[in-house]
Parts: C-alpha cells; structure tokens; sequence
C-alpha cells in the first residue's frame, strides 16, 4: 500500500474527559511481508501528543504467534495487543480497550505513553495515512 509513493501519517486519539491530541509524521511506509513489515515513521510534527513512534521506527510487526520485537519475551503476548514492538512499547493501539486510568494490569491497554503514560487507556486512536505529494 505505502510502495507507490510517498505517505503521511496522522494518529488522532481522544481520552475519556474530551481531550484531544495529534501526532503527524511528514513520511510514514511499511516494508514488504518479507521483510517482517517493518515501520518507517520520521518527520514528527507535535499536536499535543507528543512523539510516541519514534521508538518503533524500523521495527518488525509483531504478534502473538510471530514474534519480531527485541525483548526477550513477546511484547504482543505479554502487553495483549500487536504491533511494530521494540523492547516493548511506547504506544500499544492494539490494545485490550479499558476505560481511561486503569493501574490493574500494567501497559496493557490502548496507550500512547508520551501523552498519557502507560495505564491510562484511550477512548479512540486513529492511524491515517494519504499520499504526499
């Protein structure tokens, strides 16, 4: 999908009180299944949010039974989600859905740490990407 071309990404996430936030980055792509779909994020522009991929860039996707990340367990099985995990996460939108703050089991929810720390779980993310001209 991000071969032809170069792309953007916006995440926009809301919590439970109606705040809102954004994180942009200028060039976003996705290597092939081959090469264990690695993620490519730079040009970081803030929108409250604060940069929380820069920490998965060029990592591998990672799920429960394909494990790419490079902590020595799973990230996606030990933090319940899937993702471009490195040792493991800084964000988790994959995430078990919970309902804001929630210290009950650490780092497993819909997070995006440089905005909320990793128990306080968000209402919505979304990842959106279009062509940069």
């Amino acid at each position: 999908m991000t071969r032809r071309g170069n792309h953007e990404l916006r995440v926009d996430m809301e919590d439970f009180t109606k705040s809102r936030a954004y994180a942009r980055y200028s060039s976003f792509s996705i290597d092939a299944e081959c090469d264990g779909y690695a993620l490519h994020v730079t040009g970081f522009r803030n929108g409250g949010a604060n940069d929380a991929l820069a920490a998965h860039n060029g990592r591998k996707f990672s799920t429960f039974d394909k494990d790419q990340d490079t902590w020595p367990n799973n990230c996606a099985k030990s933090f319940l989600g899937a993702f471009w995990y490195a040792n493991c996460h800084q964000t988790n939108p994959n995430g078990v859905y919970r309902w804001g703050a929630d210290k009950t089991i650490h780092a497993i929810g819909v997070e995006w740490y440089r905005w909320k720390g990793h128990d306080y779980s968000l209402k919505s993310i979304s990842f959106m990407i279009r062509p940069v001209k």
